[in-house]
């Protein structure tokens, strides 16, 4: 099969196409014939050398893809209602960037009817991260208020989605007019621009100085005092990202005197059965609101497989909004 591999450590021109043996489906895994794959963050980290595959792991990158399901045991997939043929999206640990990749059952799910294959793509790890960390983890209720920062992001993208179809009012930080206006289109009730506005001072103006409920932040380092700034009481963050750096200060007391709560947590090393559950969480609650297309792709961009460095070099020029896919 070809594959898009990591030559060395380095710039998106390290990215090169090779050919590599098929992948062998093993127990619990299922083999797809990959159509389209999508491009995260983490896969410009791995290429930088960042960002390890964890032990296991395929060496190529990628954690999310769309294909038909070409290889595995047949009751394996009956008790998960699929079949070979089938279409189906599906997080993976590494490997997407490739025409074949391994991925585990209960990690797949359909393709939503009625979508492509590079929409389907676009799905997997944005809405798995934003499930797993907004509402899992930070328990974000109908009523409340999130705020996203990068929300012009995919992960931005699927959050101001999802928390709209559960309804949630949602604040979002971007860098420019054109991103907010694409945010204030998806849903978000307020899109503020953080190179022009204090972002504390607007989500306290627009909350009456009650403070949101929820933060999706994957800036962190001096974002954290801020963010427990913005807080309302019992508020919670979710850090998901480090762009910003590592170290982080706040004020304890306010943390002490608001009850307020921070998690922070990365997808990849977490474990099969978690992953099932927010599979199992997803296709329950959220798929049926992608058959009607009440939350829908938002692809910036669809390119061919090969093209897998200018993706990245997009990627990181920061222009996009929503997702970029490549299609083979």
């Amino acid at each position: 099969m070809k594959a898009i591999a990591i030559s060395s450590f380095g710039g998106p021109e390290v990215l090169q196409m090779i050919e590599r043996p098929d992948p062998v489906a093993g127990p619990g895994e299922v083999l797809i014939a990959v159509e389209a794959y999508g491009i995260n963050r983490p896969d410009v980290l791995q290429r930088k050398g960042a960002y390890p595959a964890p032990p296991g792991a395929s060496d190529l990158p990628g954690l999310e893809l769309a294909g038909r399901i070409k290889a595995g045991d047949a009751e394996e997939l009956a008790a998960a209602g699929l079949k070979i043929g089938d279409a189906v999206c599906a997080l993976v640990a590494g490997g997407a960037y490739a025409q074949q990749c391994t991925a585990p059952i209960v990690q797949c799910l359909p393709v939503p009817e009625g979508w492509t294959m590079a929409e389907a793509a676009s799905l997997p790890e944005t809405f798995f991260t934003v499930w797993s960390n907004v509402f899992d983890r930070a328990g974000l209720q109908a009523g409340e208020t999130l705020l996203v920062h990068g929300g012009s992001s995919g992960i931005g993208v699927a959050a101001i989605q999802l928390a709209k179809a559960f309804g949630c009012r949602v604040i979002v930080t971007v860098g420019n007019a054109a991103k907010a206006e694409a945010c204030l289109k998806l849903g978000a009730d307020l899109a503020i621009n953080y190179r022009e506005q204090d972002f504390v001072a607007e989500v306290k103006a627009a909350t009456a100085g009650h403070g949101v409920d929820v933060i999706l932040d994957m800036v962190a380092g001096p974002y954290v005092e801020r963010n427990v700034e913005c807080l309302a009481e019992d508020g919670r963050i979710a850090i998901i990202a480090v762009q910003g750096g590592v170290a982080a200060k706040f004020d304890a007391g306010l943390l002490l005197r608001r009850r307020l709560t921070i998690v922070g947590a990365t997808l990849r090393p977490r474990t099969l059965a978690v992953k099932a559950s927010i599979a199992r969480a997803l296709h329950e609650k959220v798929w049926p609101l992608l058959k009607t297309r009440q939350i829908k792709p938002i692809i910036y961009r669809e390119l061919p497989a090969a093209q897998a460095a200018a993706a990245h070099a997009l990627m990181e020029s920061g222009e996009h909004v929503g997702k970029i896919v490549l299609s083979w």
